[in-house]
């Protein structure tokens, strides 16, 4: 199953981030060497949401990588939801259906 990790950005997170950025990042590719998350990024123009793709048996992985980001602890990121997304097109969809 894929889990989305959605975060809701402060307006100053690209002023702020560089403080927080290498930890953030040690901590995502950390979580991605496990197999734990896919793709990770912020949506662009504006910036002011990220997300990022997590998978497994549970929502589990991405809620405890959002309580351990530095990001949010240190108030980049105003607001965050996991929301569970059954993928059904592509090689790495989780359910996958066919026409027919």
């Amino acid at each position: 199953m894929h889990y989305l990790l959605i975060y809701e950005l402060a307006p100053d997170y690209l002023e702020r981030r560089g403080t927080y950025r290498d930890e953030h990042l040690d901590l995502a590719w950390k979580a991605h060497e496990r197999g734990e998350l896919v793709l990770g990024g912020a949506v662009q123009e504006p910036v002011d949401t990220a997300i990022l793709l997590f998978q497994g048996d549970s929502p589990e992985a991405a809620e405890r990588f959002a309580k351990e980001d530095p990001y949010v602890k240190n108030g980049l990121v105003l607001k965050w939801k996991v929301r569970p997304w059954m993928t059904v097109v592509g090689d790495g969809a989780s359910s996958p259906v066919k026409p027919g």
